[in-house]
């Protein structure tokens, strides 16, 4: 339950942030608002790693890291705030967060079927497929202007 209660706040601070990064970047520029956003996570980050993770893990075990190619999230992640202020700028933030979930979830069930990037492997299910093209009819219904 606790898994589904974060995720729904996650996915409510991520149209948050994305409403927000779009209305700066209409005042700056998408790269500059992009260079704050980071800047600022970092530093919370930072905060919550010295206040509560401090002496319990090291910053040195991201040099232990197996697989280096995991250490690009901060990378992606730069261009996911790019790409949500254009799509929401684009799109408005309803249309451009359903089209971003459905890609999410799309995504998400590839790594899972063919078992990319470590994660355990999953059978395929008809079902599940059946749902993420109910979920990209229910977009093209939701983008239908009358």
């Amino acid at each position: 339950m606790w898994g589904f209660l974060i995720a729904m706040l996650s996915g409510a601070l991520m149209s948050v942030q994305g409403v927000f990064n779009t209305g700066v970047t209409k005042q700056t520029g998408p790269w500059i608002t992009n260079c704050f956003v980071q800047l600022t996570g970092f530093i919370v980050c930072l905060s919550f790693f010295l206040f509560m993770e401090m002496g319990k893990v090291s910053a040195g075990d991201l040099f232990k890291i197996n697989h280096k190619y995991m250490l690009l999230g901060g990378v992606i992640g730069a261009f996911i705030t790019f790409t949500v202020i254009k799509s929401m700028a684009d799109l408005g933030p309803a249309k451009a967060v359903l089209a971003i979930v459905i890609t999410q979830v799309l995504v998400a069930y590839l790594i899972e079927v063919f078992g990319w990037f470590g994660v355990e492997k999953v059978d395929f299910s008809w079902v599940k497929l059946i749902g993420i093209i109910v979920a990209i009819a229910g977009l093209v219904v939701f983008k239908w202007e009358s």
